[in-house]
């Protein structure tokens, strides 16, 4: 996104909407995979435009954040 457009977004008060495969390139998976987490209930929150589907950057860093496995036990705990 170039300076121009950042700036306008940040006046409004709006942050990066992703479209489906912007979203699909940064998970690095197929955009059928994204359909597929949808209809399952598994996908990053979406903003519904008619057809069009997006996604704001602060709905996408959350679901990746909770995608991440948890700590693993210290040697001493494992069993």
């Amino acid at each position: 996104m170039d300076t121009e457009n950042s700036l306008s977004l940040e006046q409004f008060g709006l942050e990066k909407l992703f479209n489906i495969n912007e979203l699909a390139d940064y998970l690095r998976v197929p955009v059928s995979t994204i359909y597929e987490w949808r209809t399952k209930g598994r996908a990053p929150r979406a903003h519904h435009y008619g057809k069009h589907l997006t996604f704001a950057a602060s709905d996408v860093k959350a679901w990746v954040d909770a995608q991440k496995e948890p700590e693993p036990l210290p040697p001493t705990q494992r069993r």
